[in-house]
């Protein structure tokens, strides 16, 4: 299925982008904002996903009932998400609702109440959600992670605040948040499926998306992250499972390096034939649960492997995880191997093509962090002509003794990991 996109860039800042996709009877829209956990000051941490969750509580023309009513009437989905970069609204209906599912979306975005009533309610309600990550270990690992993978920097922070910061989240302070941060020019409106982009833009045009914003852009730049290379090991005794994290520095979104980097780490962790699912799982029957993966942010990124395991097998695991970082670095990765991760990634993204909801995704990521439309060809042929060289030598960059992170958590007093044990 080719792709047929177009874009409009309207005088108040929004992008509009559409990829029409013709013969299916599906068509996503999704609403996406530059603004993240990492562009909240300190005091005001959590309050984008606060956000997030209350404009789900009402609006001048409809109240949370009538939300809740129109988006089970629509019959798609209406997912909602905030990361460290980004803030999303996204809505996949038959292509006959795309009118309804439009004015819903631009209603809650645009002209949120934030009673105070409900502010207090959905505070408890983000309080729970704190709580409920605290009894997920591998939640709570992941933030144990980011604090220490990121000391002192927004992305150390937890997404969701603290309870501390999320109870002073009024009405007030939440209706300015939201009009200097949720603001025309920080908005990427992407569709795909079954639709028209000239109409798509006067609906734009016709809502209050179009009025220019009466406050401004927010004010609070996010700076570049000093990355840590933590030795941090938490205790839990109440835990069957030890979960650990290996992590290092990796490449940032824009970086040319990024097709190398996610082959990199799918040839470790990304799947069954993978060494570490191979040799962790298959051969030694060492944990359930392995992989590796990469994130990658505007201006940094990080690269790493995850697995849970009985307490009293961390070490074997870490060894293991070690000495496959070791090997890549100093042997590589066979043209076997990084074939097979191509094939597998050049599926993934072919059949992404097929999915409205992946190509309206793909439209926001791809101006979000490259301000342009990336075609699948350019992204196959980038994919296609990484080497075995190219691997190594982003491995020999990244996996470094003195770059390397380990997190765990676990009933696990007593363990002591060196730095000389991460030695590369």
């Amino acid at each position: 299925m080719k792709e047929d996109i177009r874009e409009t860039r309207l005088e108040n800042g929004i992008v509009v982008l559409t990829d029409k996709m013709s013969g299916v009877r599906s068509a996503t829209l999704g609403f996406f904002y530059r603004v993240g956990s990492r562009n909240e000051p300190n005091e005001l941490n959590g309050i984008t996903h606060f956000i997030e969750h209350c404009v789900f509580k009402g609006t001048n023309r409809r109240s949370a009932m009538n939300i809740a009513v129109e988006q089970d009437r629509l019959g798609g989905t209406l997912d909602a998400f905030t990361t460290h970069e980004e803030t999303g609204f996204v809505i996949k209906v038959i292509d006959d609702q795309i009118d309804a599912a439009f004015d819903l979306l631009a209603d809650m975005l645009t002209d949120p109440k934030f009673d105070d009533a409900d502010c207090v309610n959905e505070q408890r309600v983000i309080i729970e959600e704190m709580k409920m990550n605290e009894d997920s270990p591998e939640d709570l690992l992941s933030d144990i992670f980011h604090r220490e993978f990121f000391p002192g920097h927004q992305l150390g922070m937890e997404i969701t605040g603290t309870p501390e910061t999320v109870r002073t989240f009024d009405h007030d302070r939440t209706l300015a948040f939201h009009r200097s941060a949720f603001t025309s020019e920080n908005l990427i409106i992407a569709a795909a499926g079954n639709l028209d982009h000239d109409d798509v833009v006067a609906k734009v045009q016709s809502t209050r998306f179009s009025v220019p914003p009466s406050v401004g852009k927010l004010k609070f730049e996010p700076s570049t992250p000093n990355i840590a290379a933590p030795i941090f090991v938490q205790h839990r005794a109440d835990l069957e499972q030890a979960h650990l994290i290996i992590a290092t520095p990796m490449v940032q979104a824009d970086d040319p390096c990024r097709y190398a980097a996610d082959l990199l780490s799918n040839i470790l962790g990304g799947g069954t034939s993978s060494r570490l699912w191979q040799k962790i799982r298959e051969e030694r029957g060492l944990a359930y649960s392995v992989g590796a993966s990469t994130a990658m942010y505007n201006d940094t990124g990080f690269f790493t492997v995850s697995a849970g395991t009985s307490p009293e097998q961390v070490d074997e695991v870490l060894d293991i995880v070690v000495d496959e970082l070791r090997e890549i670095v100093r042997k590589g990765v066979t043209i076997e191997e990084l074939d097979l991760m191509k094939e597998q990634t050049r599926a993934n993204v072919l059949l992404g093509l097929e999915d409205s909801a992946s190509r309206a995704g793909s439209l926001a990521q791809c101006e979000m962090v490259h301000g342009r439309q990336i075609p699948v060809e350019e992204s196959l042929a980038n994919l296609a002509a990484v080497t075995v060289d190219d691997i190594q030598q982003l491995a020999a960059e990244c996996f470094q003794t003195d770059k390397i992170a380990f997190v765990a958590l676990g009933d696990l007093d007593g363990l002591t990991v060196t730095r000389d044990r991460l030695t590369i």
